[in-house]
């Protein structure tokens, strides 16, 4: 079934319902532009609900393809698109969920040619990516172009969400100067994730985003840290 015009009120209307995002609110999402880094584990829980909530356009970059481990965690894909690009996988979910949604998908990495002419056409960038070297090449860029940087990170049970580069806030660079040596880090490949922690931290991503587009009051200059084998919430001010 197709959801006509006259029902997107009626699509919304448990946002617009809340005071401080009420119509005015709604039309903000509907106009703005977003651009997720990394349809995996991050970068989907985040697609999932700006698609839900109808921001306007959604842009997602990733290069590869579904796999069967991704599924524990990777929640917008679905076993039957095993070998088929993240981003037509993630383009087959948002279409499903919201036909509203412009999706503009690049089947390819971020990179050095071609990450200022991308991002300098969203409002928002959002790093869901999984290693350095595009974090901050990805925060560089949006240094240089003045655009607002939602960082999120998983490893095991802990994350970190923070919002930088918002309104002459902090960057990356100002909590950790300069990135370790990939091959030095670990990852979700060698130790794991349990998978609705992505989903969490991928959450309050998407959250910020929402409260950044309707010009809402968003944390600035702190990092958020996310232990859920103890449950622990704490914030580092930089």
């Amino acid at each position: 079934m197709i959801i006509m015009k006259e029902d997107y009120f009626s699509r919304y209307s448990r946002q617009i319902f809340i005071d401080e995002i009420g119509l005015e609110g709604q039309k903000k999402i509907r106009s703005s532009k977003v651009f997720v880094i990394g349809a995996g584990g991050l970068g989907s829980p985040v697609i999932q609900y700006l698609a839900a909530a109808g921001v306007g356009t959604l842009g997602v970059a990733d290069f590869d393809e579904v796999e069967l481990h991704n599924l524990n965690r990777q929640i917008v894909h679905t076993e039957n698109r095993v070998g088929l690009s993240k981003v037509k996988s993630a383009e087959t979910f948002v279409k499903e969920l919201n036909h509203q949604v412009i999706f503009i998908g690049i089947e390819g990495k971020i990179n050095n040619d071609n990450a200022e002419e991308i991002l300098a056409q969203y409002d928002i960038i959002i790093d869901g990516s999984d290693n350095f070297s595009t974090r901050y090449l990805v925060n560089d860029t949006c240094v240089k172009l003045n655009k607002t940087l939602v960082y999120g990170s998983i490893l095991g049970f802990s994350g970190q969400v923070a919002v930088f580069n918002h309104n002459g806030s902090k960057n990356l660079r100002d909590i950790f100067p300069e990135p370790p040596f990939d091959e030095d880090v670990p990852d979700c490949d060698s130790l794991g994730v349990l998978g609705a922690l992505p989903g969490m931290i991928g959450s309050m991503m998407a959250l910020q985003v929402l409260k950044i587009i309707t010009d809402l009051p968003v944390s600035l200059n702190q990092l958020t840290l996310v232990d859920t084998l103890n449950w622990r919430f704490q914030t580092v001010d930089f």
